[in-house]
Protein backbone atom coordinates (compact mmCIF):
# COMPACT_ATOMS: atom_id res chain seq x y z
CA UNK A 1 0.00 0.00 0.00
CA UNK A 2 1.66 3.31 -1.04
CA UNK A 3 1.33 6.37 1.56
CA UNK A 4 -1.64 8.45 1.36
CA UNK A 5 0.02 11.78 -1.25
CA UNK A 6 3.94 11.40 -0.22
CA UNK A 7 6.61 12.89 -2.62
CA UNK A 8 5.72 10.05 -5.41
CA UNK A 9 1.44 10.63 -5.37
CA UNK A 10 -0.05 9.64 -8.60
CA UNK A 11 3.39 8.75 -9.96
CA UNK A 12 3.70 4.89 -10.31
CA UNK A 13 6.66 3.90 -12.26
CA UNK A 14 10.14 4.91 -11.82
CA UNK A 15 9.96 6.94 -15.42
CA UNK A 16 6.86 8.90 -14.18
CA UNK A 17 9.26 9.79 -10.90
CA UNK A 18 12.23 11.00 -12.56
CA UNK A 19 9.54 12.82 -15.70
CA UNK A 20 8.34 14.76 -12.62
CA UNK A 21 11.14 15.70 -9.95
CA UNK A 22 13.54 15.78 -12.41
CA UNK A 23 11.65 18.08 -15.32
CA UNK A 24 8.25 18.76 -14.20
CA UNK A 25 8.12 20.06 -10.61
CA UNK A 26 10.60 23.11 -10.90
CA UNK A 27 9.10 24.50 -13.80
CA UNK A 28 7.90 28.15 -14.04
CA UNK A 29 4.18 28.54 -14.11
CA UNK A 30 2.61 30.73 -17.20
CA UNK A 31 -1.61 30.66 -15.95
CA UNK A 32 -2.68 32.12 -18.81
CA UNK A 33 -6.11 31.73 -18.30
CA UNK A 34 -7.20 32.91 -14.46
CA UNK A 35 -10.09 35.18 -12.64
CA UNK A 36 -8.07 36.38 -9.98
CA UNK A 37 -8.73 39.81 -9.12
CA UNK A 38 -6.48 42.65 -10.23
CA UNK A 39 -6.71 44.75 -7.32
CA UNK A 40 -5.98 42.25 -4.82
CA UNK A 41 -2.62 41.76 -7.03
CA UNK A 42 -2.01 45.38 -7.11
CA UNK A 43 -2.36 45.78 -3.37
CA UNK A 44 -0.81 42.30 -2.36
CA UNK A 45 -3.38 41.36 -0.13
CA UNK A 46 -3.13 38.62 2.66
CA UNK A 47 -5.89 36.75 3.29
CA UNK A 48 -7.03 36.77 7.24
CA UNK A 49 -8.39 33.31 7.62
CA UNK A 50 -8.53 30.04 5.54
CA UNK A 51 -11.97 30.31 4.99
CA UNK A 52 -11.35 33.51 3.52
CA UNK A 53 -9.35 32.32 1.12
CA UNK A 54 -10.57 28.63 0.83
CA UNK A 55 -14.66 29.65 0.57
CA UNK A 56 -14.64 33.29 -0.15
CA UNK A 57 -15.95 32.39 -3.91
CA UNK A 58 -15.23 28.74 -4.86
CA UNK A 59 -18.13 27.76 -6.22
CA UNK A 60 -16.83 24.29 -7.01
CA UNK A 61 -16.37 24.03 -3.15
CA UNK A 62 -19.93 25.45 -3.13
CA UNK A 63 -21.50 22.76 -5.21
CA UNK A 64 -20.08 19.69 -3.72
CA UNK A 65 -20.68 21.44 0.19
CA UNK A 66 -24.60 21.99 -1.27
CA UNK A 67 -24.46 17.97 -2.15
CA UNK A 68 -23.45 16.96 0.91
CA UNK A 69 -26.49 18.76 2.73
CA UNK A 70 -24.44 21.73 4.00
CA UNK A 71 -27.09 24.85 4.98
CA UNK A 72 -26.63 27.56 2.52
CA UNK A 73 -25.75 29.82 5.45
CA UNK A 74 -23.06 28.29 5.83
CA UNK A 75 -21.84 28.27 2.26
CA UNK A 76 -22.57 31.77 0.75
CA UNK A 77 -24.06 33.10 4.14
CA UNK A 78 -22.60 35.35 6.75
CA UNK A 79 -21.89 32.03 9.18
CA UNK A 80 -19.21 32.19 11.41
CA UNK A 81 -15.84 31.36 9.48
CA UNK A 82 -15.26 28.64 11.51
CA UNK A 83 -18.29 27.19 11.60
CA UNK A 84 -18.02 26.77 7.67
CA UNK A 85 -14.83 25.87 7.99
CA UNK A 86 -16.77 23.08 9.76
CA UNK A 87 -18.21 22.14 7.48
CA UNK A 88 -16.31 22.19 4.36
CA UNK A 89 -14.56 19.83 6.53
CA UNK A 90 -17.16 17.42 6.70
CA UNK A 91 -17.79 17.53 3.06
CA UNK A 92 -14.12 16.60 2.53
CA UNK A 93 -14.67 13.53 4.20
CA UNK A 94 -17.14 12.32 1.74
CA UNK A 95 -15.81 13.56 -1.30
CA UNK A 96 -13.31 10.50 -2.71
CA UNK A 97 -12.87 10.27 -5.83
CA UNK A 98 -13.46 14.52 -6.43
CA UNK A 99 -10.52 16.39 -7.32
CA UNK A 100 -11.48 18.87 -4.65
CA UNK A 101 -10.29 15.94 -2.04
CA UNK A 102 -6.53 15.81 -3.83
CA UNK A 103 -6.39 19.71 -4.12
CA UNK A 104 -7.51 20.36 -0.77
CA UNK A 105 -4.67 18.06 0.32
CA UNK A 106 -1.88 19.62 -1.83
CA UNK A 107 -2.72 22.69 -0.57
CA UNK A 108 -2.84 22.11 2.67
CA UNK A 109 0.54 20.62 2.20
CA UNK A 110 2.30 23.03 -0.44
CA UNK A 111 0.83 26.51 1.29
CA UNK A 112 0.72 25.46 4.95
CA UNK A 113 3.28 22.64 5.40
CA UNK A 114 0.27 20.44 6.82
CA UNK A 115 0.11 16.47 6.19
CA UNK A 116 -2.66 15.87 8.26
CA UNK A 117 -6.27 14.42 6.54
CA UNK A 118 -8.29 17.00 6.90
CA UNK A 119 -11.59 16.04 8.37
CA UNK A 120 -14.23 17.03 10.84
CA UNK A 121 -11.59 15.60 13.33
CA UNK A 122 -8.60 17.33 12.58
CA UNK A 123 -10.65 20.45 11.40
CA UNK A 124 -9.90 22.89 14.66
CA UNK A 125 -6.01 21.83 14.27
CA UNK A 126 -5.90 22.97 10.91
CA UNK A 127 -7.65 26.23 11.00
CA UNK A 128 -5.87 27.20 13.59
CA UNK A 129 -2.18 26.10 12.14
CA UNK A 130 -3.20 27.73 8.81
CA UNK A 131 -4.84 30.86 10.64
CA UNK A 132 -1.67 31.35 12.32
CA UNK A 133 0.59 30.87 9.19
CA UNK A 134 -1.60 33.63 7.35
CA UNK A 135 -0.76 35.90 10.53
CA UNK A 136 2.95 35.06 10.64
CA UNK A 137 4.48 33.84 7.43
CA UNK A 138 5.99 36.99 5.37
CA UNK A 139 5.64 34.93 2.22
CA UNK A 140 1.98 34.20 2.64
CA UNK A 141 0.65 36.88 0.55
CA UNK A 142 0.20 37.35 -3.04
CA UNK A 143 3.44 37.99 -4.22
CA UNK A 144 4.93 35.80 -2.34
CA UNK A 145 2.59 32.87 -3.31
CA UNK A 146 3.83 33.91 -6.55
CA UNK A 147 7.22 33.49 -5.82
CA UNK A 148 6.79 29.93 -4.13
CA UNK A 149 5.14 28.67 -6.81
CA UNK A 150 7.91 29.96 -9.69
CA UNK A 151 4.83 31.74 -11.33
CA UNK A 152 6.32 33.69 -14.69
CA UNK A 153 2.86 35.22 -15.84
CA UNK A 154 -1.12 34.91 -15.07
CA UNK A 155 -3.81 36.37 -17.51
CA UNK A 156 -6.76 37.83 -16.10
CA UNK A 157 -10.19 38.02 -17.66
CA UNK A 158 -11.09 41.43 -18.31
CA UNK A 159 -13.90 43.36 -19.72
CA UNK A 160 -13.11 45.79 -22.92
CA UNK A 161 -14.84 48.23 -20.73
CA UNK A 162 -12.59 47.98 -17.88
CA UNK A 163 -10.08 50.93 -17.64
CA UNK A 164 -7.22 48.63 -17.01
CA UNK A 165 -6.17 50.95 -14.03
CA UNK A 166 -4.90 48.48 -11.44
CA UNK A 167 -2.90 46.49 -14.57
CA UNK A 168 -1.45 49.98 -14.99
CA UNK A 169 -0.59 50.36 -11.07
CA UNK A 170 0.71 46.64 -11.09
CA UNK A 171 3.04 47.74 -14.08
CA UNK A 172 3.87 50.48 -12.96
CA UNK A 173 4.56 49.76 -8.77
CA UNK A 174 7.17 47.34 -10.58
CA UNK A 175 7.13 45.05 -7.54
CA UNK A 176 5.20 41.92 -8.51
CA UNK A 177 7.19 38.98 -9.13
CA UNK A 178 5.01 37.82 -12.01
CA UNK A 179 3.35 39.14 -15.32
CA UNK A 180 -0.13 40.46 -14.96
CA UNK A 181 -1.65 39.92 -17.76
CA UNK A 182 -4.90 41.25 -19.24
CA UNK A 183 -6.84 39.18 -21.62
CA UNK A 184 -9.61 40.68 -23.66
CA UNK A 185 -13.40 38.83 -22.56
CA UNK A 186 -15.76 40.59 -24.82
CA UNK A 187 -18.55 38.13 -23.61
CA UNK A 188 -21.08 41.53 -23.03
CA UNK A 189 -21.06 42.83 -26.44
CA UNK A 190 -21.31 39.55 -28.18
CA UNK A 191 -24.18 37.91 -25.93
CA UNK A 192 -26.78 40.02 -27.78
CA UNK A 193 -29.09 37.77 -26.06
CA UNK A 194 -28.93 38.73 -22.92
CA UNK A 195 -31.10 40.84 -21.09
CA UNK A 196 -28.57 43.56 -20.05
CA UNK A 197 -26.85 43.79 -23.33
CA UNK A 198 -28.07 47.54 -24.11
CA UNK A 199 -26.95 48.73 -20.99
CA UNK A 200 -23.53 47.38 -21.01
CA UNK A 201 -23.53 49.00 -24.59
CA UNK A 202 -24.07 52.64 -23.13
CA UNK A 203 -21.16 51.60 -21.07
CA UNK A 204 -19.10 50.84 -23.71
CA UNK A 205 -19.92 53.79 -25.63
CA UNK A 206 -18.99 55.80 -22.74
CA UNK A 207 -15.85 54.39 -22.48
CA UNK A 208 -14.84 54.86 -26.39
CA UNK A 209 -16.35 58.41 -26.11
CA UNK A 210 -18.99 58.28 -28.74
CA UNK A 211 -22.43 56.95 -29.97
CA UNK A 212 -22.65 53.25 -30.77
CA UNK A 213 -25.58 53.26 -33.32
CA UNK A 214 -24.70 50.14 -34.92
CA UNK A 215 -23.16 46.85 -34.89
CA UNK A 216 -20.15 48.49 -37.09
CA UNK A 217 -19.52 50.91 -34.63
CA UNK A 218 -19.56 47.96 -31.87
CA UNK A 219 -17.19 46.35 -33.79
CA UNK A 220 -14.49 49.43 -34.17
CA UNK A 221 -15.27 49.95 -30.70
CA UNK A 222 -14.04 46.81 -29.53
CA UNK A 223 -11.28 47.11 -32.16
CA UNK A 224 -9.56 50.31 -30.72
CA UNK A 225 -10.53 48.43 -26.73
CA UNK A 226 -7.96 45.26 -28.40
CA UNK A 227 -5.90 47.96 -29.25
CA UNK A 228 -5.45 49.44 -25.52
CA UNK A 229 -5.18 45.94 -24.53
CA UNK A 230 -2.63 44.78 -26.36
CA UNK A 231 -0.53 48.22 -25.09
CA UNK A 232 -0.65 46.21 -22.13
CA UNK A 233 0.34 42.90 -23.04
CA UNK A 234 -2.96 41.57 -23.75
CA UNK A 235 -1.91 38.18 -25.53
CA UNK A 236 -5.17 36.32 -25.35
CA UNK A 237 -8.59 36.78 -25.57
CA UNK A 238 -11.36 34.80 -24.11
CA UNK A 239 -15.48 34.20 -25.31
CA UNK A 240 -17.78 32.17 -23.36
CA UNK A 241 -19.55 30.23 -26.51
CA UNK A 242 -22.61 27.40 -26.02
CA UNK A 243 -21.59 26.29 -29.77
CA UNK A 244 -19.89 28.72 -32.41
CA UNK A 245 -21.84 31.21 -33.88
CA UNK A 246 -22.32 30.49 -37.95
CA UNK A 247 -24.71 32.47 -39.52
CA UNK A 248 -23.12 34.76 -42.35
CA UNK A 249 -25.24 38.37 -43.38
CA UNK A 250 -24.97 41.05 -45.36
CA UNK A 251 -23.95 43.61 -42.47
CA UNK A 252 -27.27 45.77 -43.44
CA UNK A 253 -28.83 43.02 -41.73
CA UNK A 254 -27.01 42.53 -39.07
CA UNK A 255 -27.06 46.49 -38.10
CA UNK A 256 -31.26 46.02 -38.07
CA UNK A 257 -30.41 43.40 -35.95
CA UNK A 258 -28.68 45.43 -33.86
CA UNK A 259 -31.05 48.54 -33.95
CA UNK A 260 -33.76 45.81 -33.18
CA UNK A 261 -32.37 45.04 -29.81
CA UNK A 262 -31.54 48.01 -28.90
CA UNK A 263 -35.45 48.92 -29.28
CA UNK A 264 -36.22 46.67 -27.13
CA UNK A 265 -37.33 43.82 -29.56
CA UNK A 266 -36.92 40.10 -29.06
CA UNK A 267 -34.81 38.37 -31.57
CA UNK A 268 -34.81 34.96 -33.39
CA UNK A 269 -32.23 32.24 -32.92
CA UNK A 270 -31.19 33.68 -36.37
CA UNK A 271 -30.55 36.65 -35.56
CA UNK A 272 -28.70 36.48 -32.58
CA UNK A 273 -26.44 33.93 -34.28
CA UNK A 274 -25.82 36.36 -37.46
CA UNK A 275 -24.65 39.53 -35.16
CA UNK A 276 -22.69 37.17 -33.23
CA UNK A 277 -21.30 35.79 -36.06
CA UNK A 278 -20.43 39.27 -37.23
CA UNK A 279 -18.63 40.37 -34.39
CA UNK A 280 -16.75 37.29 -33.57
CA UNK A 281 -15.70 37.08 -37.06
CA UNK A 282 -14.22 40.94 -37.12
CA UNK A 283 -12.32 40.06 -33.46
CA UNK A 284 -10.77 36.79 -34.85
CA UNK A 285 -9.01 38.79 -37.83
CA UNK A 286 -7.90 41.27 -35.61
CA UNK A 287 -6.65 38.77 -32.79
CA UNK A 288 -5.20 36.98 -36.52
CA UNK A 289 -3.26 40.56 -37.10
CA UNK A 290 -2.19 40.96 -33.23
CA UNK A 291 -1.15 37.71 -32.63
CA UNK A 292 -3.57 37.39 -29.82
CA UNK A 293 -4.85 33.98 -29.27
CA UNK A 294 -8.63 33.48 -28.94
CA UNK A 295 -9.49 31.06 -26.29
CA UNK A 296 -13.32 29.22 -27.08
CA UNK A 297 -14.94 27.85 -24.49
CA UNK A 298 -17.71 25.91 -25.61
CA UNK A 299 -20.62 23.84 -23.61
CA UNK A 300 -21.71 25.06 -20.86
CA UNK A 301 -25.13 26.16 -19.54
CA UNK A 302 -25.24 28.24 -17.42
CA UNK A 303 -27.61 29.76 -14.43
CA UNK A 304 -29.65 26.64 -14.22
CA UNK A 305 -31.29 27.22 -10.50
CA UNK A 306 -33.47 30.49 -11.17
CA UNK A 307 -33.80 30.89 -7.90
CA UNK A 308 -30.88 31.10 -6.66
CA UNK A 309 -29.23 32.97 -9.60
CA UNK A 310 -32.01 35.69 -8.50
CA UNK A 311 -30.24 35.63 -4.92
CA UNK A 312 -26.76 34.94 -5.70
CA UNK A 313 -25.99 36.00 -9.27
CA UNK A 314 -23.48 34.11 -12.01
CA UNK A 315 -21.16 32.20 -10.93
CA UNK A 316 -22.07 30.37 -8.41
CA UNK A 317 -22.52 26.72 -8.38
CA UNK A 318 -25.61 26.43 -11.07
CA UNK A 319 -24.14 25.93 -14.04
CA UNK A 320 -23.58 22.42 -16.23
CA UNK A 321 -22.38 20.54 -18.86
CA UNK A 322 -24.34 21.23 -22.33
CA UNK A 323 -24.56 18.47 -24.71
CA UNK A 324 -25.43 20.90 -28.06
CA UNK A 325 -24.02 20.14 -31.46
CA UNK A 326 -20.46 22.10 -31.64
CA UNK A 327 -18.62 20.92 -34.79
CA UNK A 328 -20.27 21.70 -37.62
CA UNK A 329 -20.73 24.86 -36.58
CA UNK A 330 -17.25 25.66 -35.83
CA UNK A 331 -16.30 24.28 -39.12
CA UNK A 332 -18.44 26.84 -41.28
CA UNK A 333 -17.12 29.54 -39.05
CA UNK A 334 -12.92 28.55 -39.41
CA UNK A 335 -13.74 27.36 -42.79
CA UNK A 336 -14.74 31.34 -43.75
CA UNK A 337 -11.83 32.53 -41.65
CA UNK A 338 -9.50 30.11 -43.76
CA UNK A 339 -10.58 31.68 -47.24
CA UNK A 340 -9.06 34.93 -46.29
CA UNK A 341 -6.09 33.13 -44.65
CA UNK A 342 -6.96 34.75 -40.95
CA UNK A 343 -7.31 31.95 -38.99
CA UNK A 344 -6.18 33.20 -35.12
CA UNK A 345 -3.94 31.40 -32.53
CA UNK A 346 -7.29 29.44 -31.02
CA UNK A 347 -7.45 27.25 -28.29
CA UNK A 348 -10.44 24.91 -28.23
CA UNK A 349 -12.20 24.27 -25.03
CA UNK A 350 -14.92 21.87 -24.18
CA UNK A 351 -16.92 21.32 -21.07
CA UNK A 352 -18.39 17.70 -22.42
CA UNK A 353 -15.59 15.66 -23.08
CA UNK A 354 -17.68 14.23 -26.10
CA UNK A 355 -15.83 17.12 -27.99
CA UNK A 356 -12.86 16.15 -27.74
CA UNK A 357 -12.27 13.48 -30.72
CA UNK A 358 -14.15 15.80 -33.25
CA UNK A 359 -12.33 19.14 -32.25
CA UNK A 360 -8.88 17.64 -32.22
CA UNK A 361 -9.79 16.43 -35.87
CA UNK A 362 -11.25 19.51 -36.83
CA UNK A 363 -8.29 21.85 -35.82
CA UNK A 364 -5.85 19.85 -37.73
CA UNK A 365 -7.55 21.01 -40.75
CA UNK A 366 -6.53 24.28 -39.72
CA UNK A 367 -2.90 24.19 -38.33
CA UNK A 368 0.29 25.37 -39.52
CA UNK A 369 2.59 28.83 -39.07
CA UNK A 370 3.32 27.52 -35.60
CA UNK A 371 3.80 24.85 -33.96
CA UNK A 372 0.44 24.43 -32.22
CA UNK A 373 -1.22 26.99 -33.83
CA UNK A 374 -4.74 25.06 -33.14
CA UNK A 375 -5.14 23.85 -29.20
CA UNK A 376 -7.61 21.40 -27.43
CA UNK A 377 -7.18 23.34 -24.43
CA UNK A 378 -6.88 21.56 -21.11
CA UNK A 379 -9.51 19.92 -19.30
CA UNK A 380 -11.85 22.87 -18.11
CA UNK A 381 -14.10 23.03 -15.17
CA UNK A 382 -16.11 20.26 -14.63
CA UNK A 383 -13.34 17.65 -16.53
CA UNK A 384 -10.29 18.96 -14.70
CA UNK A 385 -10.25 16.07 -12.34
CA UNK A 386 -7.73 12.95 -13.00
CA UNK A 387 -10.08 10.83 -15.45
CA UNK A 388 -10.42 14.13 -17.41
CA UNK A 389 -7.00 15.24 -17.59
CA UNK A 390 -5.79 11.53 -18.55
CA UNK A 391 -8.89 11.44 -21.33
CA UNK A 392 -7.86 15.21 -22.50
CA UNK A 393 -4.37 14.09 -22.72
CA UNK A 394 -4.61 10.68 -24.14
CA UNK A 395 -7.48 12.15 -26.79
CA UNK A 396 -4.45 14.91 -27.96
CA UNK A 397 -2.13 12.67 -27.87
CA UNK A 398 -3.78 9.75 -30.25
CA UNK A 399 -5.03 12.39 -32.88
CA UNK A 400 -2.17 15.67 -32.63
CA UNK A 401 0.56 16.08 -31.74
CA UNK A 402 1.26 16.36 -27.40
CA UNK A 403 4.40 17.62 -27.63
CA UNK A 404 3.07 21.28 -28.81
CA UNK A 405 0.71 21.27 -25.92
CA UNK A 406 0.38 24.34 -24.02
CA UNK A 407 -0.63 22.69 -20.71
CA UNK A 408 -2.52 23.51 -17.91
CA UNK A 409 -4.65 26.51 -16.77
CA UNK A 410 -6.12 27.52 -13.14
CA UNK A 411 -9.06 29.08 -14.28
CA UNK A 412 -9.46 29.88 -10.82
CA UNK A 413 -10.50 32.93 -8.41
CA UNK A 414 -8.27 31.60 -5.82
CA UNK A 415 -4.31 32.10 -5.22
CA UNK A 416 -3.82 28.98 -3.56
CA UNK A 417 -5.04 26.88 -6.74
CA UNK A 418 -1.76 26.58 -8.26
CA UNK A 419 -1.40 22.98 -6.48
CA UNK A 420 -3.25 22.28 -9.66
CA UNK A 421 -0.59 22.48 -12.17
CA UNK A 422 1.39 20.31 -9.76
CA UNK A 423 -1.70 17.90 -10.23
CA UNK A 424 -2.38 18.00 -14.03
CA UNK A 425 2.26 17.71 -13.72
CA UNK A 426 2.14 14.22 -11.98
CA UNK A 427 -0.82 13.04 -14.23
CA UNK A 428 1.17 13.87 -17.14
CA UNK A 429 4.47 12.42 -16.02
CA UNK A 430 2.42 9.32 -15.37
CA UNK A 431 1.02 8.42 -18.41
CA UNK A 432 4.24 9.09 -20.38
CA UNK A 433 5.67 7.24 -17.87
CA UNK A 434 3.40 4.31 -17.98
CA UNK A 435 4.09 4.54 -22.24
CA UNK A 436 7.48 3.89 -21.52
CA UNK A 437 7.61 0.81 -19.39
CA UNK A 438 5.01 -0.52 -21.24
CA UNK A 439 7.70 -0.75 -23.89
CA UNK A 440 5.53 2.35 -26.18
CA UNK A 441 8.05 5.04 -26.35
CA UNK A 442 11.91 4.54 -25.98
CA UNK A 443 13.44 5.43 -22.49
CA UNK A 444 14.84 8.34 -24.38
CA UNK A 445 14.56 10.60 -21.35
CA UNK A 446 16.39 13.48 -23.02
CA UNK A 447 14.18 14.06 -25.03
CA UNK A 448 11.20 13.00 -22.89
CA UNK A 449 12.06 15.16 -20.48
CA UNK A 450 12.17 17.67 -22.80
CA UNK A 451 8.81 17.20 -24.15
CA UNK A 452 7.82 17.60 -20.09
CA UNK A 453 9.31 20.99 -19.85
CA UNK A 454 7.96 22.19 -22.91
CA UNK A 455 4.43 21.14 -21.71
CA UNK A 456 4.31 22.59 -18.78
CA UNK A 457 5.43 25.96 -19.43
CA UNK A 458 8.07 26.52 -22.80
CA UNK A 459 5.30 25.88 -25.17
CA UNK A 460 3.00 28.46 -23.57
CA UNK A 461 5.80 31.07 -22.98
CA UNK A 462 6.24 30.32 -27.18
CA UNK A 463 2.87 30.39 -28.03
CA UNK A 464 1.20 33.61 -26.05
CA UNK A 465 4.59 35.73 -26.29
CA UNK A 466 6.07 34.46 -29.48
Amino acid sequence: MKKFMDENFLLQTKTAEVLFHEHAKNMPLFDYHCHLIPSQIAENKRFTTITDAWLGGDHYKWRQMRSNGVPEELITGNADPYDKFVAWAGTMENLIGNPLYHWTHLELQRYFGINDVFNVKNAKKIYDEANEKFATDPDLNVYGIFKKFNVYAVGTTDDPADPLDQHILIREAGKCPAKVIPSYRPDKALHIEKPDFAEYIAKLSKVVGYPLNTAEDVAKALLERLDFFKSLGCCASDHALVTCPHTFLPINEVNAIFQKKMNGDALTETEIDGYMTYILTVLAKAYNKLGIAMQLHFASIRDNNHVMFRKLGPDTGYDASHDKELVEGTSIFFGALSETDEVPKTIFYSLNPKDYYPLTTLMGCYQGGIPGKMQLGSAWWFCDHYDGMTEQIRVLASLGVLSRFVGMLTDSRSFLSYSRHEYFRRILCNIIGNWVEDGQLPADMEVLGRIVEDICFNNAQKYFEG
